[in-house]
């Protein structure tokens, strides 16, 4: 197999069917570069599933039904007590659609990468590493998939109803601006977290379920108070894995509770900070997976 090269000399791939990335680890660093390509990318199926609107429509429907359900079991479960680890129904409710709308959010921009392993196995990644535009983008677009917004609308529609049905929380303007705030940083910090899923994938072909027990399960854990755990579980959630300021951290200040044991008052308000070194650390794991990438050669 020969040599292969991209725009500017950089070598991609030689006869031992081994990778030379450095190129295409300097493409992420071009957020404008990254953009372009996602927004050309995922404009090219958006525009092929709204083609058939009736499809689309139904599929989005069904996406929104199913998403649903998920809610049902706490309905059902308020059907049978009036709280849940001291939270009424209203607070959860808060927690759940706060946090389903940031992980519907980053599905729906990031969803493709779980599914990195099968290419990365079978070799069809080397398409993405042959293209002169951002890997990441290219992945991350990748038959894009717009039903899952019905994900998004059925977090949205729970947080709108958990947020009209909370009774004696004094709203001040800082708490109005935590929420849009706390929604954005949820999504950037499930977006981190798959992307660090990803880069696993490099080494780990087939982990893809292992790491989804961060992002989608994380997602489940953050659906319920944070009282009903182990105070450990909580610490972790906290300082190790930062999904605690998705919703948990922020919603106990906007409810005027206390946070959890040796959490300070101000973590509240550290979801930017905590998604900026989420970001960080993705973005290190990425260019390491791509280094160590070994084309199978076919």
């Amino acid at each position: 197999m020969a040599e292969r090269t991209m725009e500017g000399g950089g070598v991609v791939g030689d006869g031992a069917g081994s990778w030379r990335t450095d190129e295409v680890v300097a493409w992420h660093a071009r957020p404008a570069e990254a953009w372009r390509t996602y927004r050309m990318v995922a404009g090219m199926w958006i525009r092929s599933t709204l083609a058939y609107r009736v499809s689309f429509a139904l599929d989005l429907l069904a996406s929104l039904v199913v998403t649903f359900f998920d809610f049902v079991v706490i309905l059902l479960m308020f059907g049978q007590v009036r709280g849940l680890g001291g939270f009424s129904f209203a607070e959860v409710a808060l927690l759940y659609g706060a946090s389903g709308t940031s992980f519907g959010l980053a599905d729906l921009v990031m969803g493709r990468l779980p599914r990195l392993g099968r290419r990365v196995r079978d070799g069809s990644f080397d398409l993405f590493l042959l293209r002169p535009a951002p890997v990441l983008a290219q992945v991350a677009a990748d038959r894009f998939a717009l039903r899952r917004l019905g994900r998004v609308i059925q977090g949205l529609i729970v947080l709108v109803w958990g947020l009209l049905l909370l009774d004696g929380v004094v709203w001040t303007p800082l708490k109005v601006l935590l929420v849009p705030v706390m929604l954005v940083s949820g999504a950037v910090i499930f977006s981190a977290l798959m992307v660090l899923g990803a880069s696993a994938l490099f080494w780990m072909q087939d982990a893809a379920e292992v790491t989804n027990a961060f992002t989608y399960g994380g997602n489940t854990l953050l659906q319920y108070p944070p009282t009903i755990f182990a105070q450990d579980l909580v610490r972790s959630v906290v300082y190790v894995v930062p999904l605690a300021f998705v919703n948990w951290l922020p919603a106990l200040y906007l409810l005027d509770r206390p946070m959890p044991a040796g959490v300070p008052g101000w973590a509240a308000f550290a979801s930017p900070v905590a998604a900026l070194g989420c970001c960080a650390v993705a973005g290190v794991a990425w260019r390491a997976g791509l280094r160590a990438y070994r084309s199978t050669g076919s």
